[in-house]
């Protein structure tokens, strides 16, 4: 897989694979994009009740979700755990010129942001005292889950690219692993999508998307 790094509107860095024209975050901004959907729309509602929160999510991809999720949970009395699937790896000289901590102004995390790439696979880990860190080099597709969670972030390749993961099979899995009240957070608004989470057993709602996007989707496990 041919990959570069690309420039968003924000200044925060992407990755394009230009054969295929797929991009890993909105041109509009990266960290703009991934804040508003899984931060502000879903780890900030969760934040407002609970002293232990678990996600898991679809795509670990840049890191970038993970990092912003760390930075949003440091300041509360809060454990995390945080679990997450990738199928293809960023590769470290890459990573390594990723420019997220110097965007957020938080030079003094990028060696935390080197941790979420470059430890080991298939190995609970810890970020911090109250973070947990868990990446797999899987297909959530493909796992079974053992656990729950309360806050899923789906984010995965567009339908068109990776269809076999927008479908009512894979939301009734996610739908079982949640504990009720959970929820899902995706950028992804199309009706098909809507439907097959609507399918899986979720009330699911539109809720204001970022710069550039009309709407994402919020799914709530009833």
């Amino acid at each position: 897989m041919q990959r570069q790094l690309i420039i968003t509107n924000d200044g925060s860095h992407s990755i394009s694979i230009p054969d295929s024209g797929i991009s890993y975050h909105s041109m509009h901004g990266a960290i703009q994009e991934s804040t508003h959907i899984f931060i502000d729309a879903g780890l900030k509602e969760l934040l407002k009740t609970r002293n232990e929160i678990s996600i898991f999510e679809v795509g670990l991809g840049t890191g970038l979700n993970a990092l912003l999720t760390f930075i949003a949970t440091a300041g509360f009395p809060v454990k995390v755990y945080y679990e997450t699937v990738e199928t293809n790896p960023v590769e470290d000289a890459m990573v390594t010129t990723i420019n997220y901590t110097e965007i957020l102004g938080r030079p003094d995390l990028q060696h935390l942001f080197l941790q979420i790439h470059q430890l080991p696979w298939n190995s609970p880990q810890h970020l911090a005292d109250n973070f947990y860190f868990y990446k797999r080099n899987a297909d959530v597709a493909d796992l079974i889950f053992t656990t729950t969670y309360n806050l899923v972030y789906f984010d995965a390749f567009a339908p068109d690219v990776q269809p076999e993961l927008w479908t009512t099979e894979v939301f009734k899995k996610l739908y079982d692993a949640l504990e009720q009240g959970g929820l899902m957070l995706t950028y992804c608004s199309k009706v098909t999508v809507r439907k097959a989470m609507e399918a899986a057993g979720f009330l699911v709602e539109k809720v204001p998307g970022p710069w550039g996007k009309r709407e994402i989707l919020r799914a709530v496990k009833i």
